[in-house]
């Protein structure tokens, strides 16, 4: 199983962390032993300072495939689910500043706390509305209708460079509205009205 996930797939999260728009989806990994289930905290690591919370709807491959056509990806996937990739903000710019890559700002364990997965066929996917609330207050609120490159368009490209395996995970990028997390804060994540998951900061 792996972990595929898309940067720089809205436009105002683009501008608030001054980057530059992308013209092809920007794709990076994680590893599995970032995967947090069943509303497991998330321990704050000693080597930064700085730990961010990106929402992003999930979609769960259900079947194999490669160079997949855009047509055609809608078969790829028959659940959502939503998820938090936590950046490590001040070692990602570190690796920046060097033209270095992100891996250990993304991929550290802990890395990608995910919800239980649900039927795709109960959401408009091209008009889906997710959030993020920390000690109650939204913080980010997000509609798919928004992303610069759609589910189905995401799953065609990322299956030209890496062959799509059953059960594979892919982040599909978060909405502007990104910010710290501090020891003994809650995050809640919804789809639409539904609570989908609820953890401490520990």
């Amino acid at each position: 199983m792996k972990i595929l996930a898309i940067g720089r797939n809205y436009a105002k999260h683009i501008e608030e962390l001054n980057n530059e728009r992308p013209d092809e989806p920007l794709v990076f990994s994680k590893p599995e032993t970032a995967i947090l289930k069943n509303n497991a905290a998330f321990y704050y690591p000693d080597f930064s300072k700085d730990i961010h919370h990106e929402v992003e709807i999930l979609v769960k491959i259900c079947k194999v495939g490669k160079n997949i056509d855009e047509k055609f990806a809608h078969k790829y996937y028959e659940e959502i689910g939503i998820g938090v990739d936590f950046t490590a903000r001040d070692l990602q710019a570190k690796a920046k500043a060097k033209g270095l890559p992100w891996d250990l700002a993304k991929g550290f364990n802990g890395s990608a706390p995910i919800s239980e997965f649900v039927p795709k066929s109960k959401f408009d996917l091209s008009n889906l509305n997710f959030s993020l609330k920390k000690e109650g207050e939204n913080v980010q609120v997000g509609n798919t209708f928004m992303m610069l490159f759609s589910i189905d368009y995401i799953i065609s490209y990322v299956s030209k460079f890496f062959m799509l395996k059953k059960g594979d995970i892919i982040f599909t990028g978060t909405p502007e509205g990104v910010g710290p997390v501090k020891i003994g804060q809650r995050l809640e994540a919804f789809i639409e009205d539904e609570k989908m998951m609820d953890f401490e900061i520990k």
